[in-house]
């Protein structure tokens, strides 16, 4: 519960908002991690994210993959509805966390409360 907690409150800080940028992100919102497993089977890791809030109320994450890559998945009324991979998306929630997976294999960890609005 902790390591949710940490990770809330990295995405949640407006301070690190103005730190360094993951790669191929624009810097201007919340920065921290997000557990995450690139491929079907691979532990989650601790990648670097970037939580982008638009006026219009859709939210984008942007997740550095173990190798370099960057994936975005974009909400839309708290729901992740679509990716930057052609890959179907799926979500389950579990307890306070947000399960996110990316066929075939691909999996995401984020607090619900992330998604709420600031």
């Amino acid at each position: 519960m902790l390591r949710f907690a940490t990770v809330l409150a990295l995405i949640a800080s407006p301070a690190l908002s103005q730190q360094a940028s993951v790669a191929g992100t624009d810097g201007q919102n919340a920065l921290g991690t997000v557990p995450c497993a690139a491929n079907a089977g691979d532990p989650l890791q601790s990648c670097h994210a970037e939580l982008r809030r638009r006026d219009d109320g859709s939210v984008t994450l942007a997740v550095q993959l173990p190798g370099g890559d960057v994936r975005s998945i974009y909400f839309t009324d708290g729901i992740p509805d679509s990716s930057s991979s052609p890959s179907p998306i799926n979500h389950e929630i579990r307890g306070d966390i947000m399960v996110i997976f990316i066929e075939p294999g691909e999996v995401y960890e984020l607090p619900k409360a992330a998604l709420n609005t600031q």
